[in-house]
């Protein structure tokens, strides 16, 4: 006897399912370079207890008692230096790799982006994906070399939201990706295409990392490892001779002790031995943003030629680059093997 299917009730609700989706996560920006948009990010950016490791009861004073009312008009000044038509860079950034993505998975992936801070949310990206069907989401975290502060967070904002979902999507978590093959492969490409095309020839190269307090390390991060792995591949991959590579970390916050050396205290130490041609790079970010674009390509560049320096590069991220673009789709397609015919 055959089986007829049954049919649905007249008033059944129509459901999407079936669909795979893929969601990449960067860390966040404001919606303006204003003072109201970029106290708004930094309070949620800096309450988060992966970010800051201090007791709540002990931090929170500081953070709405003199943070939130004195960096915010710095930070505003800081983002209205590198904002653009378009919004945020790495908003603006984060998007377009999405894009690029949605064309190179076609029809068989909805691809979506979210800022682990700010907008979109993640909560409000993986509600949208499970409404058109995805069933399955690829959870990209663009960092990387892992840290608890970064990819961890990111794991856990989806997993709050999940939380609250009675109909939940499979999920799976992009891995740390610091010494993958196709990762070195797109900085060795795209950082000597940059090089060779400055007008003139640097004496010095700084892979500059963002900062992390060193008590991280201490406590089991491997960030710090993670870091000198990725800029000893690509020292060994760049090999040039003639250019003296260094690895540095960027942003320190606060009275704390960070990984060093730090590359501000790097420039200055380099000027004052009489390096004249300096370029930076920043291996660790996806995607240009206020702590490239700001902090390195403008204080960094000031620092060096205000010191007696001569020339200064800050080469840009791998962003939406050829080579960028073609690492970024090779470690997503193996990550969503056995969803979709790869």
């Amino acid at each position: 006897m055959t089986l007829q299917p049954q049919s649905l009730p007249v008033d059944h609700p129509s459901v999407q399912s079936g669909r795979v989706g893929m969601l990449l996560v960067n860390l966040g920006t404001p919606d303006a370079p204003e003072v109201g948009p970029v106290r708004r990010y930094l309070a949620e950016f800096l309450s988060d207890r992966r970010v800051v490791e201090i007791p709540p009861i002990a931090w929170q004073p500081i953070l709405r008692g003199i943070i939130l009312n004195t960096r915010p008009k710095k930070s505003a000044h800081a983002y209205s230096q590198v904002w653009t038509e378009d919004g945020s860079p790495l908003a603006v950034i984060t998007r377009k790799q999405a894009e690029a993505m949605q064309e190179a998975f076609g029809e068989r992936v909805k691809v979506d982006w979210a800022m682990r801070y700010g907008t979109p949310s993640i909560p409000e990206r993986l509600q949208a994906l499970m409404d058109a069907g995805c069933e399955r989401i690829l959870l990209a975290p663009l960092y990387p070399q892992y840290s608890a502060a970064t990819t961890a967070t990111v794991v856990d904002k989806a997993a709050d939201k999940l939380r609250t979902m009675r109909w939940q999507p499979a999920l799976r978590t992009l891995p740390a990706y610091q010494d993958d093959p196709a990762y070195i492969e797109a900085l060795e490409a795209d950082l000597t295409r940059q090089l060779d095309a400055l007008d003139f020839q640097p004496e010095v190269l700084l892979l500059s990392f963002h900062g992390m307090p060193e008590r991280t390390l201490h406590l089991g991060d491997p960030y710090h490892c993670h870091c000198q792995k990725t800029s000893r591949l690509l020292q060994e991959r760049l090999k040039r001779r003639d250019l003296r590579i260094r690895t540095t970390f960027q942003s320190r916050f606060g009275p704390a002790k960070w990984l060093e050396p730090a590359t501000d205290t790097v420039i200055g130490e380099e000027v004052a031995k009489g390096t004249k041609r300096l370029a930076i790079a920043a291996p660790g970010f996806s995607a240009d943003c206020l702590e490239t674009l700001e902090e390195l390509a403008i204080q960094g560049r000031d620092q060096f030629l205000e010191g007696g320096g001569e020339s200064f590069a800050a080469l840009s991220c791998l962003n939406t680059s050829e080579a960028g673009l073609i690492m970024l789709e090779t470690i997503l397609r193996r990550e969503l093997s056995g969803w979709i015919d790869c």
